[in-house]
């Protein structure tokens, strides 16, 4: 019987690996030609970048690769220097340069949600470093004892007891309070180009006086009480001043403990947009 012959591959590489090589090519060049037809926005580019850069630190020389040119022509030739941008990405960059760069970005051109978030995150820093400066200056008057201080991306706030201020269930002030309100109000007139907010507070125990029929009225009249007093002996332009009562609305500790209903009795002095005159 003849010995059969035995198939022998063919010689070269499979047939399905010329295919597979030609499709390939063939998406290689689709995308080539898509990127060298694209465009980019060269300012929105520059001014995103720098944000990220000069805000949240991502990129140390990435403000300098972006001034440079790197990577802002348009079409295939960014392909020629994206080596060059990535290796530059990262790098410590010159002061100088930087500067000048910076100083050609328009941030109006950033996604609204990233400059919502520059803009509180630098309000934020200048609000602390302005609540220091009150707080140093309530020290100097011998009130720092009496006044808490804090602070949001909005706001500066001065926080006294109703107790320092008033009798209780009275809108009146203690002669003693005058002279603190007196340094306090000196203290604001130096703040006087944002808006001024006086608010008052109680706790949520029901008021029974002839004078006032509950908690709202007693706050609201403790707010104007203060509010007039700054008008009268202060500089304070009282167009930018406000006052409002919160009644027992909005409490800062427990309304079931002697201690947090004294400090739910309160009058806040809000300090918006501040800066120093």
């Amino acid at each position: 019987m003849a010995k059969k012959k035995e198939d022998t591959p063919p010689a070269g590489s499979p047939a399905w690996m010329a295919t597979f090589s030609d499709l390939m090519n063939l998406l290689l060049c689709f995308f080539v030609m898509l990127f060298s037809m694209s465009t980019i926005q060269e300012d929105k580019l520059a001014a995103f970048v720098a944000a990220m850069n000069s805000t949240f630190s991502i990129f140390d020389g990435g403000a300098t690769a972006i001034g440079d040119g790197l990577l802002i022509s348009n079409g295939v030739s960014q392909l020629n220097e994206l080596d060059k941008y990535i290796n530059s990405t990262g790098r410590p960059a010159d002061s100088t340069t930087d500067g000048e760069n910076l100083e050609q970005f328009d941030l109006s051109q950033l996604p609204q949600e990233v400059l919502e978030e520059v803009l509180k995150e630098e309000q934020l820093k200048n609000n602390e470093e302005l609540s220091e400066g009150i707080e140093e200056a309530l020290t100097e008057n011998m009130i720092g004892d009496d006044i808490d201080v804090s602070f949001t991306s909005q706001y500066i706030q001065l926080s006294m007891s109703g107790a320092l201020l008033f009798d209780s269930g009275s809108a009146q002030l203690k002669e003693e309070s005058k002279e603190i309100l007196l340094k306090v109000g000196t203290i604001l007139e130096q703040y006087e180009g944002g808006i001024i907010e006086i608010e008052g507070h109680t706790d949520n125990v029901p008021i029974y006086s002839a004078q006032f029929a509950d908690n709202e009225e007693l706050s609201s009249a403790r707010a104007l009480t203060v509010f007039y007093f700054l008008k009268e002996n202060t500089l304070l332009d009282p167009v930018n001043m406000k006052h409002a009562g919160m009644g027992e609305r909005v409490p800062v500790a427990d309304n079931g403990t002697a201690e947090g209903r004294s400090r739910n009795r309160r009058v806040e002095i809000k300090i918006f947009n501040p800066s120093r005159g």
